[in-house]
Parts: structure tokens; sequence; C-alpha cells
């Protein structure tokens, strides 16, 4: 199969030439004849199998044939993006495939002053790449209208969902015009995701080319257990063992982001971080720098885990394992793309075996341990699978219990005795507010 067999137009066609591209992937060829066919659609692919092109390619072909010229301060196609940078990938893209095309495209996104961004809107765009919040903004300000939008694509919206912006995406909804077409793009699709979709899209064709939350089979992957306090020394250690060149690493808080970036630069290590703390053109410039090898080591919040499009990145490390199950995928998707191999690690304490066990029964996996010599941790990991299950050490025998009370302790109100561990809180998985829409009757196209 060629793109040329899938409909696609002589200048498209030669811009896709001059970057490289061949053979159509899987998606791709699935979601490039339904897009241009009109069809609402949703669409569940591994992340690094070429979704932007699936749906940025026939849009832009749809733009070039149909509809009138862009009116002042509109858009005539949408793209939404949870994070800045995943927005500035996006659009970097779309502009590669209309090179050859007479289309205007544009990014929006917050951290950044909106001014330059009404005047840029002044005379339109065709197609506008932009995060939630800052396009409430500028339509809130009269400076983007929505009337003449052709069509919405929401990329990653199980992100839009984990990040909050639910409330954003109901709001958006209720600007858009009845009369569009809609596609969902996103390496997961849980639950929430199909109910939103089911409020959203108008009769989808629904596309899974992949199994459901499954991480890319180009990706090795395993665990290394640890305690917690000694994981900044164990990536040392196994940095300098392993001869890291180029490592993306991925930690749970600003703080953390923070404080390894620190000690990596105490030990001489060229590092650099990026978090939401973080202005946007500090992100960028430590991006720009990590991508051209002038930074060894990234160190990045979940704000990065999608988005980032590093050519032939080896390694990705799991500094702390995501809250969000959903999130390893993604996060170890930046490694082993479009064909390529890489290998993905997961510094694992005790305290975060509920993750672990969340994350294998997502992916249908049970992860590999390597024990580290000299870093066995003194709080033991228990063993999981990815039947969801933890296997806890067997109970020590009760020590019978002292006369007088003496060889008690007080815990919350109940006698536990001194050889009885009390009982662990229940782990509760993190609810997702779900946006609720009105959804009156729908024109059809």
């Amino acid at each position: 199969m060629t793109f040329a067999s899938l409909g696609l137009i002589e200048p498209l066609l030669r811009a896709l030439e001059t970057l490289g591209y061949q053979t159509p992937t899987p998606v791709q060829a699935q979601a490039i004849p339904a897009v241009l066919a009109g069809r609402d659609l949703m669409a569940a692919a591994q992340t690094g199998t070429g979704k932007t092109a699936g749906f940025a390619l026939p849009l832009l072909q749809l733009l070039t044939m149909e509809g009138p010229k862009v009116a002042a301060n509109s858009a005539r196609a949408l793209i939404l993006c949870p994070t800045r940078e995943l927005a500035e990938q996006v659009h970097a893209s779309v502009a590669e495939y209309a090179q050859h095309l007479p289309l205007t495209t544009y990014a929006v996104y917050g951290g950044v002053s909106i001014n330059p961004q009404m005047m840029k809107l002044r005379k339109g765009v065709d197609i506008l790449v932009a995060t939630p919040g800052r396009l409430i903004d500028l339509f809130r300000q009269n400076a983007l209208k929505l009337n003449q939008l052709q069509t919405l694509v929401l990329d990653e919206a199980d992100r839009m969902l984990d990040l909050g912006f639910s409330e954003e995406l109901a709001n958006i909804y209720r600007m858009l015009p009845k009369k569009r077409q809609t596609l969902l793009f996103s390496a997961t699709f849980s639950d929430d995701i199909r109910l939103l979709a089911g409020q959203m899209l108008n009769d989808p064709l629904s596309i899974e080319v992949s199994p459901r939350n499954v991480a890319a089979n180009t990706v090795k992957q395993w665990v290394v257990p640890v305690d917690k306090k000694r994981k900044p020394e164990l990536f040392v250690h196994l940095m300098r063992k392993g001869r890291w060149k180029q490592v993306l690493v991925f930690a749970k808080t600003r703080n953390g982001v923070d404080a390894l970036v620190d000690k990596l630069q105490g030990l001489g290590i060229n590092a650099d971080g990026i978090h939401g703390d973080k202005p946007q053109a500090t992100r960028q410039r430590a991006l720009d720098r990590f991508k051209s090898s002038d930074v060894q080591i990234l160190v990045a919040t979940d704000v990065a885990a999608r988005g980032l499009d590093i050519e032939d990145l080896p390694l990705v490390v799991n500094f702390d394992l995501p809250i969000v199950a959903e999130d390893y995928i993604h996060r170890i998707g930046r490694t082993g793309r479009a064909g390529n191999t890489g290998e993905a690690i997961s510094l694992v304490c005790a305290d975060e075996v509920n993750m672990l066990s969340a994350i294998e029964m997502l992916t249908r996996q049970t992860l590999t341990r390597q024990m580290e010599q000299d870093f066995e941790p003194e709080h033991r990991v228990p063993e999981t699978d990815a039947s969801g299950q933890v296997v806890k050490k067997p109970k020590k025998p009760k020590k019978p219990k002292a006369s007088g009370g003496g060889g008690g302790k007080r815990n919350l109100g109940k006698w536990v005795d001194s050889g009885e561990v009390a009982p662990a809180e229940p782990s509760i998985k993190p609810v997702r507010k779900v946006p609720v829409f009105n959804t009156g009757p729908r024109k059809k196209k």
C-alpha cells in the first residue's frame, strides 16, 4: 500500500516524499480514507505509530479542496492538545505536511503572552492547534470565532481528563457549531473516554490497530527494586555502569525533578529539567538542548510524557512510577518509536507496589525484576503479576498478650500486639471527572 493509493493529493505526496515517508502505518491506512469520507472517528493506536499524520493529512486535503477562505479571527479546523509540548509538536508536523499547500497554521497555548497570539489570529488561520485553557481565553476575548469550524480533533483526550480539563472541554463543546466532523485520536481509550466519545461524536467509526493499553513490543522493560531514599544513588550507579548517553527520566513531582537535577549537576553530570512551574521558553530551551545532545539527562514530570518526539531515544527511566497507570505507556512510548528499539527501566520502592500492580494489570504483563547488587531494598517490594494481585508476606504468628496490658501498643483505639502489622490503608484509584454535555439532536452532515 502507498500514500497515493489512499487518495492523497499531489502536494501532500510531495511533502511526504521530502520527509521520507514511504508506506502508511496501520492507523494511517485505516484513518485517512475514513476522514476523507467525512466520517467522525475514534482511533486507538500505540504511541509512535503515526497518529498525527493519520488525522493531519486528510484534514489538510479536505481544507484545501472544500470550504470558503478563512475569515478574520476564525479557524476552519481545531486540534486540541493537553500540553504545550504536544501542541508545539503537532503544529510542527502539520506545518511540514502543509508546506506545498495554500493553508495557514498556528499554535496557541498558555505560559506565554496572549497578545501576540491575538494579533496572529486577526487574519484567521486554517488550522489552529490549541490547549483548552488558552483557547477559551481567546474565545472569551473575542479574538477567536468558531462559527466557521469544519473539523475538531481531540488529540490525547484521555490525558486532558487526567489533567483536569473536563470543565474546559464542556465549555468548548458549547462553543462549537453542531454541524462538524469530530476525530478522537489517542494511544489509549479508557471507559471515561468512550463515554466522552459517545457524547461528542456522531456515529463514529472506531479503529483500534493494536491491543488496548499495550505498550510497544519494541521497548524492553524491567524493574529494579530499591529503597526510596537510595533511588538517586542507584540512578547514578546505573548511569555510570551502563554508560548512558541520552536518557529521559520521569519523576512524580516538580520538587522531585528539581532535586534530581540538582544532585546530577552537583556530580558534574549535564542534566536539565522541565515541569509545569517553569516558563515555556525555559522548557523549550531544555528540550531543544536535549534533542541536540547538549544535555545528557532530561528529567520531567508527566507534563512531558506526551508530545516529546526525540529521534532514536534509547532509554526512558521511571525514577518514580506514575500515579495514573496509563501514563506509564505514554512515558515509555518516548523510546522504541517508528520501528526502533528502546529500553524502559523503572526504579520501584515498597510504597509504589500498588502502582506497579496497576501498570502490570493494564499492560497485561508481569514486568521482569532485576536486583542490583549492593542496592537490595531493606523494605521488600511485594511480588505482583498481571492479574493485579499483590502477594503479601505471610503474617508472623501473634505473640501472647502480656498481662496487665504492658505488652501492647495503642493504635486508633484498637489494641495491636507488638508482633502485628497494622493493616494498610486501602488503595483508592483517583476518580476522573468526565464532562457531561447537553447533547441535543445533532444535525447530520
